[in-house]
């Protein structure tokens, strides 16, 4: 698991993103905890933090969506009321 001081830090960056965007982060802190997981272990490996929902291909350009926030996330809140790693959810 990630260190809890970055996974502090990143949430941060998520509540940030959530208020710019008119959204909310998931009120579910082990479903936030484990999402943080996920992109500290994407950035480890890939070298980006790639949403833990998304498989990640290699090709740079192809997977650049997928850096969280991913390029899709405000459609799915806005369609399914979360996005698809439910990290962020309707207000």
């Amino acid at each position: 698991m990630a260190d809890q001081i970055k996974i502090d830090e990143l949430k941060k960056e998520f509540l940030a993103h959530a208020e710019s965007a008119g959204i909310k982060l998931n009120p579910d802190e082990k479903v936030v905890n484990r999402i943080a997981d996920g992109l500290f272990r994407n950035e480890e490996k890939h070298g980006e933090k790639y949403c833990p929902c998304r498989r990640v291909s290699g090709d740079k350009a192809e997977d650049a969506k997928k850096i969280c926030p991913c390029f899709w996330h405000l459609d799915e809140v806005k369609k399914d009321g979360h996005c698809f790693c439910n990290l962020y959810v309707t207000k």
